[in-house]
C-alpha cells in the first residue's frame, strides 16, 4: 500500500514521472521515505500539517543545501510537503550505536553543525524553546493525554534556566533543531544532514546537546563534538549552554512525543518515549553538576 501511495506521487512529478525502477524503503519516524534511483522522496505522515510549515522546512532544506551540509532539493511542493532529493550514495543512516562504532563521526558531526552555523544562511522560522513548549502544551490541552506527573514544576523550574540563556544571548544561527542520529548520513569522509522539518533560527549551541542526548553521548564523545565544533577547547559557559540544552530539548520533546500519542501514531510506544526523555531531564536537573554549569552560563 505504501508503495502504491510513492508510486502515485512519483507519476505526479514531472521529473520522476516516467521512473519505473524499485522503490527501496528508508528509516522515517514520522514520514515515508523511499529511494528511487539516485533520487530521494519524502512524503509528510499524517497529522503532521498541526505542527510543521512546509513552506518554511523547503526553504530550510535549499538553505543547507548550499550551505554544503544537505543534498540538493531537486522539487519541493510547499502545500503538500513532498519533497525529492539528490539520494548520497555510500552513505550509512547514523544511531546512537553507529556515532559509538564509526571513528570520528562525532567530529564529522561537529564539523557539519559549525558549516551550517557559520554559512550566514538565514531560515525562515525562529525556533523558540519555550515558546514552542507553550505551543505543544496548547495542542495538547484539546486532545485525551495525560502529562507525565510533575512536568508543569520541571517547566516552572526551567524558569531560571530561561533567565540564565537570555543574560547572554548567542547571536542566532540556522540551525536543524530537530537532530536526531537518523537525519545523520556519514560517508566516513563527511556528514550530511537532512530532515529541516523543525529547523530555524536559533542558539547554536541548541544542535550540538539534541545531538549529545538523542546519541546518548558519553563525556568522550561530547568531547570530540565540541572539539570539532570550537576548533578546540570548549569555554564553560559555552559547555554549560550545551548540558542545559541537553535536559531543554527532553523537555520539549517529551511534548512532541504526547502529541505523537495522541494522533496514534503507531511508529512508536510514544508514552514510554515520552515518560523516558522527561524522567532523563528531570534527573539531569538535580544533579549538581547542572546547577554549575547554569551558573557558567549566567556568568558568561
Amino acid at each position: 500500500m505504501m508503495t502504491d501511495e510513492a508510486r502515485a506521487k512519483l507519476a505526479a512529478i514531472p521529473m520522476l514521472a516516467g521512473y519505473t525502477g524499485p522503490l527501496e524503503r528508508l528509516g522515517g519516524l514520522t514520514n515515508l521515505v523511499f529511494r528511487a534511483g539516485d533520487l530521494c522522496l519524502r512524503i509528510p505522515g499524517k497529522g503532521t500539517e498541526e505542527y510543521i510549515n512546509r513552506a518554511n522546512e523547503a526553504v530550510a532544506a535549499r538553505e543547507a543545501a548550499k550551505a554544503g551540509v544537505s543534498p540538493e532539493v531537486l522539487h519541493v511542493d510547499p502545500a503538500t510537503g513532498v519533497m525529492v532529493t539528490r539520494y548520497i550514495a555510500g552513505a550509512q543512516t547514523m544511531s546512537p550505536e553507529k556515532f559509538k562504532t564509526r571513528p570520528g563521526s562525532p567530529a564529522r558531526a561537529g564539523e557539519a553543525f559549525r558549516k551550517l552555523h557559520g554559512s550566514g544562511a538565514v531560515f525562515p522560522f525562529r525556533f523558540e524553546l519555550f515558546a514552542m513548549i507553550d505551543d505543544y502544551l496548547k495542542v495538547l490541552s484539546t486532545k485525551n493525554v495525560t502529562l507525565p506527573a510533575g512536568y508543569h514544576d520541571v517547566v516552572r523550574e526551567a524558569g531560571g534556566v530561561r533567565s540564565a540563556l537570555a543574560a547572554h544571548p548567542l547571536p542566532l544561527a540556522a540551525c536543524h533543531c530537530d537532530p536526531l542520529c537518523e537525519n545523520f548520513l556519514d560517508t566516513g569522509e563527511r556528514m550530511w544532514i537532512v530532515d529541516w522539518e523543525y529547523s530555524g533560527m536559533n542558539d547554536p549551541l541548541w544542535d550540538l546537546g539534541d545531538l549529545s542526548v538523542e546519541g546518548k553521548f558519553n563525556a568522550n564523545q561530547d568531547e570530540e563534538l565540541m572539539r570539532a565544533y570550537f576548533g578546540g577547547e570548549a569555554r564553560p559557559a559555552e559547555r554549560g549552554r550545551v548540558v542545559i540544552y541537553k535536559a531543554m530539548c527532553d523537555l520539549l520533546w517529551t511534548l512532541w512525543g504526547l502529541i505523537q500519542l495522541a494522533n496514534d501514531n503507531p511508529v512508536d510506544d510514544f508514552r514510554a518515549y515520552a515518560d523516558g526523555r522527561f524522567a532523563r531531564c528531570k534527573a539531569l536537573m538535580e544533579t549538581p553538576e547542572f546547577s554549575r554549569h547554569l551558573a557558567a552560563v549566567r556568568m558568561g
